[in-house]
C-alpha cells in the first residue's frame, strides 16, 4: 500500500511539475508547426507524389497528414489538460490565501534585510492617518496592528491581482485543450477502434456508400466538403480521411441557386460568392442566404463557408483531327466528369476540369507580367488495357516570341510535368492550314512529283538519268522517313546507316533536303509562286515541320481542338461543426487576460514599522524588481519619510 500511494505521488508530482507542462507545450508548438507547414487531409496521391513512396508511408505512419486529429496530438493535449489542472488545483488555494494574507508578524529584524528598506531617526510623534491617507492614495491597501512593546506596524499592498494571473493564464490553457479534444472528432476515433466505422476507399456514389462508412446528424465535430453545381442540391458532405472518405449526413438540404465570380482584368480570381437556400423539414419556410469568401452563415451549429470554386459539368464542342492520316476531323459533345468512348480507336476519353482562364508567364525567366492565355480542358486518354495518359488543351493560339501556336500539353504520370505540342496558327488564327499541309506531307504522289522536280532541278543534263534517279530515290526516301516518324527517325537511319566520320555532314544535307522539299511541296499545295514564299511562310514552314516531328511524342493519333462550350461551374463549401470554438474563445480571453496581468500589473508590499522609542523603519519589496520597482520604491519612500519627519 505504501509502494502504491508513493507510486502515486511521484506520479502527481511529474504531471503537476512545471518541466512537464513546458515540455507538453514544446511538443505542441512543434506539432503546431508541422501541421501548418504540412497541408493537412490532402489526398494521398498528392502525399506520394511530393514526398515519394518511402517518406510517404513513413509519415503517413506517424500521422502527420492529419496532425491535429491524430492520437498523438490528442493525447499531447491530454496530458496538457492534465499537467494544467493540477498545477492550477494545488497552487490556486495558496495565491488566494496569499491573496487575502497581510504579512504583519514581521519584526524590526526581518525588516532591515530587506534589499529596498529605509531606515527613519525620528523623535516625533507620527502622525498615522497622513501616513494611511496617502498609501490610500497611491492605491495601496491598508492594515494597522499595535505590537505589545508599544510599535506600530503598517501593512500595505497593490497589485496582488497580478497573482491572478498566474490562474487566468492555466485555466486560459485548460480551457483552450479542451476545446480542442471537442474538436478532435474522438467519438468517431473510438468508433474506428471499436471497429463500428471504417473508412470508404472505393469511388461510388454517397447514396451507395455503406452505414459503416457514414456519420450520423448527431455526430459532435466534423470539417467536411461539398461540391454543388448551379442548380443543384445536397444533404451530404465528404469527410476527407487518411487513403478514403466519410459520408456525413446534414440535418438540412443545401441548395445552389447561383455562383458569381468576378476576375482581376488579368483574368485572376478577384471574389466569388454562392447564393444558398437552405431546407429544413422542420422551417415552415426556406432559408436564403449568400456567403462569400470569410463570411460564413451559420445554421444548427454548423458553419458553411465559401472554401472554393470549381467546374460543374461544363459542356464541351471539340473536334478530334487524325494526326495519323487525312480522314475529316471526328465532332463530338462531351460534358466535364464524363467520359466518353471511341469503340473504332479503343480509347476512352476522360474529361477532368475546364478552367476559363488560365493565369500564365509565357517567358521564362524574363520579368512579364503574367496574362490570361484563355479556356483550357484537361481530360485522359485512356486505352483498353487501362493504361491512361493525361492531357491539356487551350482553345486559343499563344504568342510566343511574337508567333501564335496552339498548345497541348500531355504528360505521362502526375508526378511529371506537361511535354507541349506546340502547332503553328495560320494568319486567319486557326490550325486549318497546319492540317493541310500535314495532309501534303502524307501525300506519297506529291512527295514523288516534289522529289522528281527538285531531281529535275538539280541534274540538268539528260546524260546524268542514273544520277538524277538516285537523287530522286534519296529526296524520296528521306521524305519518307521524316514522314513516318519526324526528326527522330532521321537521327536513328543516320545513326545506323552512315559513319562516323560522316554523320556531321550527313545531318546537314539531310535537312537541307527536308527543307527544301517541303518548301516545294507548300507551293504545289497551296498553289503559290516563288515570290509569295517570303520570310513569314517559310518560318511557318519550319515550326509546322517540329510540330509535326513532335507529333510521334504526342501519344495519341487524335489532336484536340475544343471548338465551343457552354460553362458550368460549381462551389466548393466547406462545411464545420465546432463545439469545441466556444470554449477555444473563452480559453484565449482567459489566456490574454492573464498574460496582462502578470506583464502589466506590479504586484508591491510595503511595511512601515514605527517604533515606540522613535524611529522608523520603511520596507518595500515586489515580485518583479524592474526599473519601475526602483522609481516607486524611491518615490513612496521619499514621501513617507517627508510626512514623518
Amino acid at each position: 500500500m505504501k509502494s502504491t500511494a508513493f507510486n502515486s505521488r511521484k506520479i502527481n508530482q511529474l504531471l503537476s511539475s512545471m518541466s512537464f507542462a513546458v515540455s507538453m507545450l514544446v511538443f505542441l508548438g512543434i506539432a503546431s508547426i508541422i501541421g501548418t507547414i504540412l497541408k493537412q487531409n490532402e489526398p494521398y496521391e498528392n502525399y506520394i507524389i511530393k514526398f515519394g513512396q518511402f517518406w510517404f508511408v513513413f509519415f503517413e505512419k506517424i500521422g502527420l497528414y492529419d496532425v491535429y486529429q491524430s492520437i498523438w496530438f490528442l493525447t499531447i493535449l491530454l496530458f496538457l489538460v492534465i499537467s494544467t489542472t493540477l498545477c492550477v488545483t494545488k497552487n490556486t488555494p495558496i495565491i488566494f490565501k496569499d491573496f487575502l494574507l497581510f504579512k504583519d508578524s514581521l519584526e524590526e529584524k526581518s525588516l532591515l534585510s530587506f534589499t529596498h528598506h529605509l531606515v527613519l531617526k525620528n523623535t516625533k510623534k507620527v502622525n498615522l492617518s497622513r501616513v494611511i491617507n496617502y498609501l490610500k492614495l497611491e492605491k495601496f491597501k491598508v492594515r494597522e496592528k499595535s505590537k505589545d512593546n508599544g510599535d506600530i506596524l503598517i501593512v500595505a499592498k497593490k497589485g496582488d491581482f497580478q497573482r491572478l494571473g498566474y490562474i487566468f493564464t492555466h485555466v486560459g490553457v485548460v480551457v483552450i485543450c479542451l476545446g480542442g479534444l471537442l474538436d478532435g472528432n474522438l467519438f468517431f476515433k473510438a468508433q474506428e477502434l471499436l471497429g463500428y466505422k471504417k473508412i470508404e476507399t472505393l469511388d461510388i456514389p454517397a447514396s451507395k456508400v455503406p452505414e459503416v462508412s457514414r456519420l450520423s446528424i448527431t455526430n459532435p465535430s466534423f470539417r467536411a466538403n461539398m461540391t454543388l453545381a448551379e442548380g443543384s442540391s445536397d444533404n451530404v458532405a465528404f469527410v476527407r480521411k487518411k487513403d478514403g472518405y466519410l459520408v456525413q449526413d446534414l440535418p438540412f438540404k443545401i441548395t445552389l441557386k447561383d455562383f458569381r465570380i468576378e476576375h482581376y482584368s488579368t483574368g485572376m480570381p478577384k471574389s466569388f460568392e454562392s447564393d444558398l437556400i437552405i431546407s429544413d423539414p422542420e422551417l415552415s419556410q426556406d432559408i436564403t442566404k449568400t456567403i462569400t469568401v470569410n463570411h460564413p452563415f451559420s445554421y444548427k451549429g454548423i458553419s458553411i463557408y465559401q472554401s472554393d470554386f470549381q467546374d460543374g459539368g461544363t459542356n464541351l464542342d471539340i473536334k478530334l483531327w487524325n494526326l495519323l492520316n487525312s480522314n475529316a476531323p471526328q465532332k463530338i459533345n462531351a460534358k466535364i466528369f464524363e467520359k466518353i468512348k471511341l469503340d473504332k480507336d479503343q480509347l476512352t476519353y476522360e474529361f477532368n476540369d475546364f478552367r476559363k482562364f488560365n493565369i500564365l508567364n509565357l517567358k521564362e525567366g524574363v520579368k512579364e507580367k503574367p496574362r490570361n492565355v484563355g479556356p483550357s480542358v484537361t481530360y485522359k486518354i485512356r486505352n483498353n488495357s487501362g493504361q491512361a495518359r493525361e492531357y491539356i488543351s487551350y482553345q486559343v493560339p499563344m504568342l510566343i516570341d511574337d508567333r501564335s501556336f496552339f498548345i497541348s500539353g500531355m504528360r505521362e504520370t502526375p508526378q511529371e510535368e506537361f511535354k507541349y505540342l506546340k502547332i503553328p496558327a495560320d494568319k486567319k488564327g486557326s490550325i486549318a492550314e497546319f492540317i493541310s499541309f500535314k495532309e501534303a506531307l502524307q501525300n506519297k504522289i506529291l512527295i514523288e512529283m516534289v522529289a522528281k522536280k527538285m531531281a529535275n532541278r538539280s541534274v540538268k543534263s539528260n546524260n546524268n538519268l542514273s544520277v538524277k534517279q538516285s537523287f530522286e530515290d534519296s529526296v524520296n526516301k528521306i521524305m519518307t522517313l521524316f514522314v513516318e516518324g519526324g526528326f527522330s527517325n532521321i537521327a536513328q537511319n543516320i545513326d545506323n546507316n552512315i559513319p562516323a566520320n560522316e554523320k556531321e555532314k550527313a545531318v546537314q544535307a539531310y535537312l537541307k533536303i527536308i527543307d527544301i522539299a517541303s518548301i516545294e511541296l507548300y507551293k504545289n499545295h497551296f498553289n503559290l509562286s516563288d515570290k509569295e514564299i517570303d520570310q513569314s511562310a517559310i518560318r511557318f514552314i519550319q515550326e509546322a515541320l517540329n510540330a509535326y516531328s513532335d507529333m510521334f511524342l504526342f501519344g495519341s493519333p487524335y489532336y484536340f481542338e475544343l471548338t465551343n462550350y457552354e460553362q458550368k461551374e460549381a462551389s466548393g463549401l466547406q462545411l464545420t461543426k465546432s463545439p469545441g470554438q466556444f470554449w477555444v474563445y473563452l480559453g484565449s480571453l482567459s489566456l490574454v487576460l492573464g498574460i496582462f496581468s502578470m506583464i502589466y500589473l506590479h504586484e508591491r508590499k510595503l511595511w512601515l514599522l514605527i517604533k515606540a522609542k522613535g524611529g522608523a523603519i520603511i520596507a518595500i519589496s515586489s515580485n518583479r524588481k524592474n526599473i519601475d520597482f526602483e522609481l516607486d520604491y524611491k518615490k513612496v519612500s521619499q514621501a513617507i519619510k517627508k510626512i514623518i519627519q
